[in-house]
């Protein structure tokens, strides 16, 4: 069986992003890319959380109901959230109302406060987990690493929630830690190229 479809441009495309129309933007500008910024990097883990049991595809489309939900996922302003917040989120049609998942993002952003202090930066921390390159199994054939389950372990000892093995790997996949496009999607030079360019994160403290 083909690991990937031929897209509107005649590109091979992995063949995930051919399950629904606004997957293919998404695979082709975002999966894969790496980040550095904070909020992007928080955004994603509480997007991972709340996709747990879900489609990516409820997610992506909900993706903009979260981003006003939340504030944008600024973890400073979500850190403050009340009961009150929570009770009006458990209202909101426009996102998933799973009361752990809320509270979960809730207490990850005050997490991500305390491990901004002690590391400088989330994108400090989470990028000492990115993977040799070499070790790595072949493309979209795993759900979870020794880092990322690594990265579980570590986020779940300093209090995060819904983090699991395969959200830290899906987490991941996503903000470019591996490059897991299929050999031969189009995307995949790209990815690796942006990889290339990237300044790793480090301390700031």
């Amino acid at each position: 069986m083909s690991e990937t479809i031929v897209g509107p441009d005649g590109k091979k495309r992995c063949l995930w992003c051919g399950a629904a129309p606004e997957f293919l933007n998404y695979h082709d500008n975002e999966w894969g890319f790496p980040v550095s910024d904070d909020q992007r990097l928080f955004e994603k883990i509480c997007l991972e959380s709340f996709q747990s049991g879900l489609s990516w595809r409820t997610i992506l489309a909900k993706r903009e109901n979260f981003r006003r939900a939340f504030h944008h996922f600024d973890f400073n302003k979500v850190a403050r959230f009340t009961e009150r917040d929570i009770n009006r989120l458990l209202k909101d049609e426009g996102i998933v109302r799973h009361r752990g998942k809320i509270e979960a993002v809730i207490n990850n952003a005050k997490q991500a406060k305390e491990l901004v202090k002690q590391e400088g930066s989330l994108a400090a921390f989470v990028w000492r987990y990115e993977p040799d390159p070499k070790q790595l199994a072949k493309p979209q054939t795993a759900s979870t690493s020794t880092e990322s389950i690594a990265l579980s372990k570590e986020l779940k000892k300093r209090g995060w929630k819904f983090v699991g093995p395969t959200t830290a790997y899906a987490f991941m996949q996503a903000m470019g830690l591996i490059n897991d496009h299929v050999e031969e999607c189009a995307s995949r030079a790209k990815v690796e190229s942006a990889r290339r360019r990237f300044k790793k994160p480090g301390r700031s403290i």
